[in-house]
């Protein structure tokens, strides 16, 4: 039998033995969109198809339930004849095992992406630090929080290593906060023995902020506990729930800090010998309102209501509250400059805009050394309302009321409504009896800023 020559098409009605000169021969109508099929007769199910474009490429086909069943093997280019029969007889023993092909190979593929996805959540648990869960903890928690706690969080696990003028006792830069050092560690290298050794490192300088530290550290595992994103990458229970890290920080103390009765007079006297008049009024308003420092240190002047003689607190427990603006408040208030929208605020502009006075902690500290009183903190001007309201015998409920305290039993809570007008009763009473025990004239009459304190 004669070679057929190059020119000559195949005969594609019958298998033939494939060769190179045989798939090169093969042609397709290239005036419309069509594909020509070439049977090979020694692996069955393996055709090489041609395209309208010339493109060529092996093919497995067969029947599967009376359905036609067809894979594309790959290019003739890339696969030779002998890998493409080995690849055509493979497929034809799956498909005889009653099995799509196909349906293998996406199977397969499935799995492989499963793998794929599990090895890139095993690697993103093994790297994910405990920054990454703090960041997006307090992008997704801030909106939750007062300002106060807000800033808790941000100091607490702050780098550190910021110039400062101030508060760094002679160091000239800010040290990190607390929490910082835990930041860079895998979350999932967190167990109690990593939080009992810091514990214990903590306790040696700052207590205190390493016992808020901690709390505020509980609530952000607990947080990632519920997380999809970060549950998988906790080792287990809640770390900070350790034994040995509570022991390791102590107790925080009872503070007992309250102006005595004998002692309203030396202690007006000092505030108001201040040449600071914003400081003055400051102190004095904390001390006769009992609101916490922040509470008043966040006054504006929108929050005064001259015509009702009211003042909305912006409130840690409730969003807000308002109390009576008793008189002598109202005086001091009023005599202050208006600089801006805080009522407490500087005279000149800081370098993140207008903004209220800082904690006068230092003030506080030079008015006490002057009355001679020791280690009366500002909160403690807080307690000192709360304990001198009892020598007039006001109701417990009025005073917590005023104070911002949340009511402590039932008839209380759902029995007792307290107008302004009521509170103002008895909130006046207060001050009037604390000006009188320390020994300042007060005329109602008079004009902001013509106060004096009479020994």
């Amino acid at each position: 039998m004669a070679r057929p020559k190059k020119s000559d098409v195949p005969d594609l009605s019958q298998p033939v033995d494939l060769t190179a000169g045989a798939i090169e021969r093969l042609t397709c109508r290239t005036d419309c969109k069509a594909q020509a099929f070439m049977r090979d007769s020694k692996a069955p199910g393996l055709r090489v198809r041609v395209t309208n474009t010339g493109a060529k490429s092996f093919v497995f086909e067969a029947k599967l339930n009376r359905q036609t069943i067809r894979r594309t093997i790959g290019d003739v280019r890339a696969w030779s004849i002998d890998q493409a029969r080995t690849e055509a007889r493979r497929l034809a023993v799956v498909l005889d095992g009653g099995q799509d092909p196909r349906e293998l190979e996406r199977q397969q593929e499935a799995a492989k992406a499963a793998q794929q996805i599990a090895a890139a959540e095993s690697l993103r648990v093994a790297t994910v630090t405990v920054g990454d869960a703090w960041t997006a903890y307090l992008a997704e928690r801030c909106s939750h929080w007062g300002e106060r706690h807000r800033i808790d969080h941000v100091q607490l696990a702050r780098a550190g290593g910021e110039t400062v003028g101030r508060g760094t006792r002679g160091r000239g830069v800010t040290i990190a906060g607390p929490l910082h050092a835990l930041l860079a560690l895998p979350l999932r290298q967190l167990d109690a023995s990593v939080i009992e050794a810091w514990a214990v490192r903590e306790a040696q300088s700052r207590p205190t902020q390493a016992r808020l530290a901690l709390r505020l550290f509980r609530a952000f595992l607990n947080w990632c506990a519920e997380q999809p994103v970060y549950r998988h990458s906790l080792a287990g229970d809640n770390p900070t729930k350790s034994r040995k890290a509570r022991e390791a920080l102590g107790k925080a103390g009872v503070n007992q800090d309250a102006l005595l009765r004998e002692q309203l007079p030396a202690w007006f006297d000092a505030v108001c010998g201040l040449a600071n008049p914003v400081a003055s009024a400051y102190l004095q308003t904390l001390l006769l309102t009992g609101a916490r420092p922040g509470e008043v240190l966040a006054l504006q002047w929108d929050d005064l209501n001259t015509k009702w003689r009211g003042m909305t607190i912006r409130d840690k427990v409730e969003g807000e509250r308002v109390i009576p603006l008793t008189p002598y408040v109202a005086h001091l208030l009023h005599s202050l400059p208006r600089r801006g929208p805080w009522v407490f605020q500087t005279a000149q502009e800081g370098r993140v805009g207008i903004q209220p006075i800082r904690m006068p902690n230092h003030i506080n500290a030079r008015v006490c050394a002057a009355a001679g009183i020791e280690g009366l903190t500002l909160h403690g001007l807080r307690r000192s309302f709360g304990s001198l309201a009892e020598w007039l015998e006001i109701p417990a409920g009025v005073v917590a009321q005023v104070m911002g305290h949340k009511p402590s039993a039932t008839a209380e809570k759902h029995y007792r409504v307290r107008p302004l007008d009521l509170l103002r009763v008895h909130h006046e009473r207060i001050e009037a009896w604390m000006l009188e025990q320390a020994g300042v004239t007060f005329d109602r009459t008079a004009e902001p800023g013509k106060l004096r304190a009479v020994t």
